[in-house]
């Protein structure tokens, strides 16, 4: 029962994100509605992350498999794609490698900051204690 809940409200998110999408005339795709929803209310612990965990773990498992029918797309497009294979390549690889830079540089500040904030909990702690 309790991954059904999860379930749930990670569809409900989905939904309303989608409903974003179908009544704001911008063009950014329902799924981030759903990203910035999710994580809003993440942020904000209007849902606490314990409520979705497991069914998040589960889809980060299985996200392999979604990507099946968006690879037999491809193969169905061979012939219109062949002609464009070489730039398609280098685009991918040039943006792959610029998407791990970034997510990268990303994750380094991230440490950073929390480990200057930990550093910054314990001198204080630490003034206080000798006073």
């Amino acid at each position: 029962m309790k991954y059904i809940r999860q379930f749930g409200i990670i569809l409900v998110i989905t939904f309303v994100g989608e409903l974003l999408k179908a009544f704001l005339p911008l063009p950014i795709p329902a799924s981030i509605y759903g990203l910035l929803l999710m994580l809003g209310l993440l942020i904000t612990k209007i849902v606490p992350l314990e409520q979705v965990k497991e069914a998040g773990d589960f889809l980060i498992e299985i996200m392999p498999l979604m990507f099946i029918p968006a690879a037999a797309g491809i193969l169905l497009s061979w012939n219109t794609m062949k002609e464009i294979l070489i730039p398609l390549i280098l685009i991918t690889v040039i943006t792959t490698i610029l998407v791990m830079a970034a997510t990268g540089k990303a994750t380094e500040l991230i440490l950073n900051l929390g480990s200057a904030k930990s550093k910054e909990t314990e001198d204080i702690c630490h003034e206080e204690s000798t006073m």
